[in-house]
């Protein structure tokens, strides 16, 4: 007999699987951040977080957004990798109380204190990556534990975020290391899935050239990336870091190039994949520039390139796909889903372009776009999320 893939389970059906409330959640919670962002930018809402408001705002994409999506992929994902138990009922609703504590400690730091608000924020991803852990252990899974590593990075950032903003007032070198783990965690999943859906489709919908095989070329990649957002990490401001970033960002855009993305135009599901992983070569070199020509390209353009566009429009491509396909629905992208994919994409681009423009209306009109991405998710796959799998 075959490992079941379900325990029997007769308790709310968003608890069924680890991807329905970390989806829901995460993308509820990512609206409604920048719509409080957007009054707190214009200094029209006082937070009662310790950190300052552009702090509140990059730690909570980087460390309350990003590891709810993380973690409900994964928990999705482990089981198929493993052929062990998904993580659901009473467990998985700890994981989900836990993420919630955390944006509650940091929204109200000042109040409690930056110490246990740290402490309660950072638990969550540190239980998260001891769980994945221990399944990919478990199930004899080694070549998945590189992926944990990224997840293990994030965690260390987000402790390091809490320290370095109690003790200079500000974060500096955090915020780029969640940012650099969180483009490593982008290139090793997206590496994975991006050909892998692009290649069924293509055999299926539009024979011809297929995305090229991973080979040592993706690791050289992966590899430099690496390199290049460590020493950007570290020392952001050096000739080093800025021949590095050029040097990933020239590697990444060929990496893409190779999937043949251009011949997915007719499948919306698979073509945002390809627009969306375009983001992390922009951003890197945007980086790159912003060292080298500082007088010319501000270094908020990569920032928000890899952050807004890399991050969000990949994260919510891949929340979509996940959800159709482990709620039992059609793998297509409808109206509501492709207004979606169009206003997560133009929020990244906006926001990118934004740093570039004195005009602070751009900025709004990012978030707004942005909004309107995460409320059309909701909107769009809410009742999915909510009810059992269609048969």
């Amino acid at each position: 007999m075959g490992i079941p893939r379900l325990r029997a389970y007769s308790g709310p059906a968003i608890l069924s699987y680890g991807f329905r409330p970390f989806f829901f959640l995460g993308a509820l919670h990512a609206g409604l951040s920048v719509m409080l962002w957007l009054p707190m930018y214009a200094g029209e809402l006082d937070a009662h977080s310790a950190f300052v408001p552009v702090d509140w705002h990059v730690h909570e994409m980087l460390f309350g957004y990003l590891p709810a999506i993380a973690t409900g992929f994964l928990l999705t994902a482990i089981p198929n990798w493993t052929g062990r138990l998904p993580v659901q009922g009473p467990p998985l609703l700890a994981l989900v109380i836990l993420w919630i504590a955390g944006r509650a400690a940091v929204f109200f730091s000042a109040n409690i204190g930056w110490e246990a608000a740290a402490v309660i924020d950072v638990a969550f991803l540190l239980a998260v990556t001891a769980a994945a852990a221990r399944e990919i252990v478990v199930g004899r899974n080694w070549r998945n534990l590189k992926v944990l590593l990224p997840l293990a990075v994030l965690a260390c950032a987000n402790g390091a975020f809490h320290v370095e903003a109690h003790l200079q007032g500000t974060s500096d070198i955090s915020r780029r290391l969640g940012i650099a783990a969180a483009i490593i965690l982008i290139s090793l999943i997206g590496g994975r899935i991006i050909p892998s859906f692009t290649r069924n489709w293509l055999v299926r919908e539009n024979p011809g050239r297929l995305p090229a095989p991973f080979d040592r070329f993706d690791v050289a990649s992966i590899a430099i990336s690496v390199a290049a957002l460590g020493t950007w990490t570290v020392i952001p401001d050096s000739s080093t870091s800025g021949l590095l970033m050029a040097a990933a960002a020239t590697c990444q855009a060929w990496r893409l190039s190779r999937w043949a993305g251009e011949r997915t135009i007719r499948d919306p599901l698979v073509l945002v994949l390809h627009a969306a992983y375009a983001f992390v070569p922009v951003g890197l070199a945007l980086v790159a520039a912003s060292i080298f020509f500082p007088n010319a390209v501000p270094a908020a353009a990569g920032f928000h390139a890899l952050g807004a566009g890399a991050i969000g429009s990949m994260t919510l491509a891949v929340m979509a796909r996940a959800t159709l396909g482990h709620t039992g629905r059609e793998l297509k992208a409808g109206r509501g889903t492709s207004f979606v994919f169009a206003a997560i994409l133009l929020a990244g681009s906006l926001r990118t372009l934004g740093a570039f423009v004195p005009d602070d209306g751009v900025i709004h009109l990012a978030g707004a776009a942005w909004v309107a991405a995460f409320a059309g998710f909701i909107l769009v796959y809410g009742t999915a999320l909510m009810r059992p799998k269609a048969r």
